[in-house]
């Protein structure tokens, strides 16, 4: 979320940000909104301060046996301008908060200008294209023909868009689980955690997911959350904390389940085990000195990729456009690898 302050100061690299991202400015707004809280607290100061030095002269007054009765009077109307004041200083408070909890990442300026995902630059390709014949079956009529991969019971059991991969299947997705968080603990200095799957609000605000991803998410009815990536409990393991500068990089891994209700993915790449309400995931998260962040996107990148490699895999590295990057993204490399 923005710092306000920082909108104040530089009203127009934030809405050009915004505009690159095809939204209209918004610095005019929130400065107008924070106007609005800034002036209720300070004139809540103000009323605050005249009814503690009224209190004490009506003390004084009292003790001097002198008539008092006007300053009760002008105390018991400040307690109840301030009542007033307070409660339009906690509207202007949520008012700000809830106009900046919306509003996305700025681009970096690497980022490539665009609309949508038509403006996304390939950066490189790695490995060999597969040459594939006419008899190639998806990989949902491989599983089904090795009686391993069975979405019709899993359907029984939790509705659509589930598995129960079982056999060498189960034994495979578990391996390459333990492959990446192996390579990424013992040749790329990532710690591994194993986090909770259950959050609180306060992780997902922390994050992004909330308020604007909320159906995407689902949730119980204690009000915790099912993470859609271990993205989240990585990162808030440092909210609301100073780190010393000298234990920095701090790097987290964690192989865990993820949840999401694809809320609109109906009919689209839904097909087999893509766009599923459970799956398995390897999360690298990095926390490092903002100067540090761009080099240690590299970084990250690089180890990411090397999983690719290692498996043969045939990908591309791509640069996301403006218009296609994700709410709390400011820079993003795509690696896609290639689905026949």
């Amino acid at each position: 979320m923005f710092d306000v302050r920082w909108i104040r100061d530089h009203p127009e690299a934030f809405d050009t940000g915004l505009a690159r991202r095809g939204l209209a400015p918004l610095s005019s707004k929130i400065v107008t909104l924070d106007a609005k809280r800034r002036d209720a607290q300070t004139e809540l100061q103000k009323l605050q301060a005249r009814r503690n030095e009224a209190s004490k002269q009506i003390g004084i007054a009292k003790k001097n046996g002198e008539d008092a009765a006007g300053l009760i009077t002008e105390v018991a109307d400040l307690k109840e301008r301030i009542h007033v004041l307070d409660d339009d200083q906690k509207q202007s408070e949520a008012a700000v908060e809830n106009a900046l909890q919306v509003i996305p990442n700025l681009p970096s300026p690497e980022v490539p200008d665009g609309a949508d995902e038509s403006a996304n630059v390939e950066l490189r390709r790695i490995g060999k294209l597969p040459e594939l014949g006419n008899s190639t079956k998806e990989h949902h009529e491989l599983g089904a023909a090795l009686s391993m991969m069975d979405f019709q019971r899993a359907g029984k059991l939790s509705g659509a868009r589930f598995v129960v991969l079982s056999g060498a299947l189960a034994r495979l997705e578990r391996a390459l689980g333990q492959f990446m968080i192996d390579l990424q603990t013992t040749e790329h200095g990532y710690v591994e955690v194993n986090p909770p799957t259950l959050v609180r609000d306060t992780a997902l605000y922390g994050t992004g997911q909330l308020p604007k991803f909320g159906d995407d998410l689902f949730r119980t009815t204690s009000d915790h959350w099912l993470i859609p990536t271990a993205e989240v409990p990585l990162t808030n393991l440092v909210a609301n904390e100073i780190l010393d500068e000298s234990a920095l990089p701090i790097r987290f891994t964690a192989l865990t389940p993820c949840f999401r209700s694809e809320a609109g993915a109906a009919g689209k790449d839904t097909h087999g085990m893509i766009r599923q309400h459970q799956f398995s995931k390897v999360e690298l998260v990095s926390i490092v000195h903002p100067d540090n962040s761009e080099d240690e996107h590299e970084r990250m990148t690089i180890a990411a990729e090397e999983v690719l490699k290692r498996l043969d895999l045939h990908y591309r590295v791509v640069a996301l456009s403006a218009g296609d990057l994700g709410f709390s993204a400011r820079k993003t490399y795509d690696l896609e690898v290639w689905l026949p």
